[in-house]
């Protein structure tokens, strides 16, 4: 198994696992201002290439954007909810045995000045989403 630690990926707080499905959560202001710039084109994926993953950014407790190396951007509902996922106190870390991150993966929240698991919460579907400017300047 491969140990991944993404410390530029700020998350803080308790993470809970989901007993279930996640119901939809709608995205905090901050989220969807950030999310104003995509559009969900309702294309969904189990799961997504480590190696083509730049960066991930929690928008809030229940949605995590990836960007992806070549441009790609993927909207992921959390299932369950990651307290406080946007504050700078802790990193994730997640586990993963091959090369792909995938639906289900258990993502830990590590505390930053102890190292302790504070708590835990897995990964949804990833949704491809499209800039807006993208888009736009497509149909000029």
């Amino acid at each position: 198994m491969t140990l991944r630690s993404i410390s530029a990926c700020l998350v803080s707080g308790a993470m809970l696992l989901g007993a279930g499905p996640a119901l939809a959560q709608e995205p905090s202001e901050r989220a969807a201002e950030r999310l104003a710039q995509y559009q969900e084109t309702g294309e969904t994926r189990s799961c997504v290439s480590l190696s083509r993953v730049s960066s991930i950014t929690p928008l809030d407790d229940n949605h995590f954007l990836f960007e992806m190396r070549g441009g790609d951007v993927y909207l992921n509902r959390i299932r369950g909810r990651c307290n406080q996922a946007a504050s700078a106190f802790t990193r994730i870390e997640y586990r993963v045995s091959g090369s792909q991150l995938c639906r289900g993966e258990i993502v830990n929240v590590v505390d930053n000045s102890t190292g302790l698991t504070a708590g835990a919460c897995g990964f949804g579907d990833f949704e491809r989403l499209e800039r807006i400017e993208d888009r736009d300047a497509g149909s000029r």
